[in-house]
């Protein structure tokens, strides 16, 4: 008879009913499939399995649709029937057994894709045979380059991992597991590099981490809003990315890292205003063109924050600044508008903002079209039917066209939110107040923190060897020293200070 026989045909079900009033069993009492049964009733994919070992009955339980099937028939039913007596739940295949005492500690276990193995003389054992579906390493979509590495972080926890560790293959690389939301039972892994980064930082990320207490986290997101330091702030306080690439270098940096199982995108902390304006492309290009770029992305900032609030500014309260032939330009642009420069600029400031959810919305070849299509179409229209003038048309595709070089899409958020702030101060106080808006904007981001580290670093406090990397990037080989604002243990790159 095959070993496959073996199967007794009765599945109990782990959903039926057992009389005891509906109360639940203690959590510290014993594992007795009685109990278990209780624990997991009405879950219709709990099953019981009963073998025949070597004189003895064994029974299997878990939840199908968290336990691999492959495994379990090949690592667990086949080497448990062939066992003997005195072998006991160690002949299972698999490296992660462990032996179960408590309901409490039996539940954790079943719930994180582990199949019970139940003997006869009250051993239970926990066998790790988790369900990995999920998808392939693909090419983060969020931040993609030309050159450098394609892969990106996944939805599996161990697939993160495993590309991190591949680009710092020491044993400094540290790690700390928590397990948070009462619900959602999701594993964090708090990720620093022991030696370099500062003792300080880490010891807050963990007081931090260990005080969440909420009941699901489904995203990163959700946990960095427990992180972060300003929650009524616009601007990001972490960094999320789905690149391996980035992540190990902000390690080995002295910043810290959360891997969040069931999502693709780890944090990044501390971080500056400046952090969230490079990308991995500025090493790979020369470091003139480098350079280059990254200004160019803090110019584009400025642009769209603050281009059509000067048209708003300029034509309602400072029209005598415009040259006289722009002037006869700009009247004549304006003669059939009805509505004020304010309401002009808003109105169509809010049409592009749902020409672009729209397009994120819907799927990624008709999103395209709409994006261009309707911008150009209602554009034009909206210029023929007198609704807006053809500069501010203009204006605000240069702004929108600008917004697209920040690299960080909560950043590019955040900027959406202090322009229509700006907006309403130039339509208030004209210029004055843009500039009001501006220094607003400056004095608001000193305030800021991230992991209790200045958000403006290295620009306020002032550290002059960190300027290498910031708004100019200098060549690889000037880069000595890690941020002296993250206060590194090991303040050196290089493996011996040349004096």
């Amino acid at each position: 008879m095959k070993w496959r026989n073996w199967f007794s045909n009765r599945s109990d079900q782990s959903n039926s009913r057992t009389d005891h009033n509906g109360a639940l069993p203690d959590a510290s009492g014993p594992p007795t499939l009685e109990n278990i049964k209780l624990l997991f009733q009405d879950i219709h994919d709990a099953h019981v399995h009963q073998l025949m070992a070597d004189g003895q009955i064994v029974k299997l339980f878990y939840i199908r649709s968290l336990v691999d099937g492959t495994q379990l028939q090949s690592d667990i039913v086949f080497p448990v029937l062939h066992s003997t007596a005195g072998q006991t739940g160690w002949k299972v295949i698999s490296d992660d057994v462990i032996q179960v005492k408590t309901l409490s500690q039996a539940q954790e276990q079943i719930l994180t894709g582990s199949v019970l193995v139940i003997y006869e003389n009250g051993l239970v054992y926990a066998v790790n045979k988790k369900n990995t579906l999920g998808r392939s390493i693909d090419t983060s979509e969020q931040e993609a380059i030309m050159y450098g590495p394609k892969d990106s972080l996944s939805e599996q926890l161990e697939s993160s991992l495993t590309l991190i560790r591949r680009r710092l293959p020491v044993p400094n690389l540290k790690s700390k597991k928590y397990s948070l939301g009462s619900l959602s039972k999701t594993t964090v892994i708090l990720l620093y590099m022991e030696g370099i980064v500062n003792p300080e930082l880490v010891r807050i990320a963990d007081q931090k981490t260990k005080v969440v207490d909420f009941d699901v986290f489904f995203d990163s997101a959700h946990l960095s809003a427990f992180l972060e330091d300003h929650a009524f702030s616009v601007f990001p306080q972490f960094q999320q990315t789905d690149r391996p690439d980035v992540l190990a270098s902000a390690l080995s940096s002295g910043k810290l890292v959360w891997v969040v199982d069931n999502t693709p995108f780890a944090l990044v902390a501390p971080v500056t205003f400046f952090d969230l304006f490079q990308t991995p492309e500025d090493y790979v290009h020369r470091w003139m063109v480098g350079s280059f770029l990254r200004g160019l992305r803090f110019v584009a900032f400025m642009i769209a924050l603050v281009l059509t609030p000067i048209y708003v500014a300029v034509t309602v309260h400072h029209y005598q600044m415009i040259p006289l032939e722009m002037l006869f330009v700009l009247m004549q642009s304006r003669s059939e508008v009805p509505f004020t420069p304010l309401w002009e600029a808003l109105l169509m400031l809010l049409t592009l903002e749902i020409l672009k959810e729209a397009s994120l919305r819907m799927p990624t070849k008709s999103g395209q079209t709409l994006g261009v299509v309707g911008g150009i179409v209602i554009g034009q229209a909206a210029v023929q039917a007198g609704i807006a003038s053809n500069i501010l048309i203009i204006f605000i595709s240069i702004s929108a066209i600008a917004s697209f070089l920040v690299p960080n899409y909560l950043m590019t958020n955040s900027g959406k939110l202090i322009q229509f702030i700006f907006l309403i101060l130039a339509a208030w106080l004209g210029m004055w107040g843009v500039g009001f808006g501006i220094f607003w904007l400056f004095i608001h981001l000193h305030g800021l923190t991230s992991l209790r580290q200045p958000y403006l670093a290295p620009l306020v406090p002032f550290y002059k060897g960190d300027w290498k990397d910031t708004i100019v990037r200098f060549p690889i080989k000037a880069f000595k020293t890690r941020p002296r604002y993250l206060k590194p243990l090991a303040l050196y790159k290089i493996s011996k200070r040349r004096t």
